[in-house]
């Protein structure tokens, strides 16, 4: 059987580049040698694209950028060149791809910059497109295409950083609406990364200034008391959920601490909820999935409120994380996947995709 040749993208210009090193190194430990040649390509936060072919444990500590072997690459769309295009010393080597898996985080990765680049490339590519990458990225556009595919979310507002002078007015606004404490998120960011939780008009200043550090939007939500509960959606046009997970955070809130770092938190799969709402909450992760017009493969994060058990969708994450730790691979292999099986079936999902789209 002739090996695919899958291009692992991992690093990129983003708050989230360490993540990414982590999960990449997952998916290159658990890509089957058997079926696939995995070619890895690493990404700097200044944006230099390095073919790497070093060990993959240099990959999470960041000294693959120091590899001798490096060479700058990149995908060339409108050239002709259908693949890695590999820049040597005195030529240009291009190396034929199968598929594409970005195993990116964040800006300039997960919000359909690189699935735009992929596209007019003509190469499949492992997860969303190009409007679900970018939709499910900007929080504020997520929330109003959620709002208008009447799909419950928790009380919600924004801002822009032009607002800020007008904070005091802008507090006094949530406090009547929202109350406190409130979220503050940056709207374009991912991994808890810059999120705060304001017990107060006062203390909203300084998480508005860590938020506008990564965004010049900042999301504000209303404080859910309540279970937080996930789902890993799967498929193109028949997508399908696995039982939602509960995280039971070491911490105040489901931090970058907790989820990458320290791995204090806890896992329980299925959540602890009556069988009735553990479809109500899968059937709504795929609702979700649609309406956000995703495909390939994301997770939906929920709420579910104490007292009335209402079902409120956080938000829609299309590349989560793929570490040890991570949740999306968790609930995959729960419901009974294996890590390998899990990446044959999302880059089968890709091909798929680009067959239909060349047909």
């Amino acid at each position: 059987m002739k090996k695919l040749k899958i291009v692992v993208l991992f690093g990129g210009a983003s708050s989230e580049h360490e993540v990414s090193l982590q999960s990449a190194a997952s998916v290159l430990r658990n890509l089957d040698p058997e079926k696939y040649e995995a070619l890895s390509v690493g990404i700097t936060k200044d944006g230099r694209w390095y073919r790497y072919t070093g060990p993959v444990t240099d990959i999470p500590t960041g000294m693959w950028e120091h590899h001798p072997g490096n060479l700058p690459c990149a995908f060339c769309p409108g050239s002709g060149r259908r693949g890695l295009v590999v820049f040597e010393e005195s030529r240009c080597c291009d190396t034929p791809v199968d598929a594409v898996f970005p195993v990116l985080h964040g800006r300039n990765g997960e919000d359909g910059t690189v699935q735009g680049l992929l596209e007019l490339t003509g190469l499949p590519y492992v997860g969303c497109g190009v409007l679900g990458s970018a939709v499910c990225m900007d929080k504020v556009t997520a929330n109003r295409v959620l709002d208008a595919a009447g799909i419950p979310r928790c009380a919600w507002d924004f801002m822009e950083a032009w607002q800020r002078p007008q904070l005091d007015s802008i507090a006094a606004r949530l406090g009547e609406t929202l109350g406190w404490p409130i979220f503050v998120k940056p709207a374009n960011a991912g991994s808890s990364v810059g999120v705060s939780k304001a017990a107060n008009a006062a203390a909203l200043s300084a998480a508005v200034d860590l938020a506008l550090r990564h965004d010049s939007r900042v999301v504000f939500e209303r404080f859910v008391r309540g279970q937080e509960v996930e789902c890993a959606v799967r498929g193109n046009d028949a997508p399908a959920s696995t039982l939602p997970g509960e995280i039971l955070a070491s911490d105040e809130f489901y931090t970058y601490e907790d989820k990458y770092v320290s791995g204090t938190s806890r896992v329980l799969i299925p959540a602890r909820l009556s069988p009735q709402k553990l479809e109500e909450v899968r059937a709504m992760a795929v609702r979700a999935y649609r309406a956000l017009a995703c495909q390939g493969l994301a997770r939906v994060d929920f709420f579910v409120e104490a007292g009335s058990g209402q079902v409120l969708v956080n938000e829609v994450n299309t590349l989560p994380g793929f570490t040890s730790i991570s949740m999306y691979p968790k609930l995959m292999l729960a419901a009974g996947e294996t890590y390998s099986g899990l990446l044959d079936s999302l880059i089968a999902l890709a091909l798929e995709r680009k067959g239909a789209s060349d047909g």
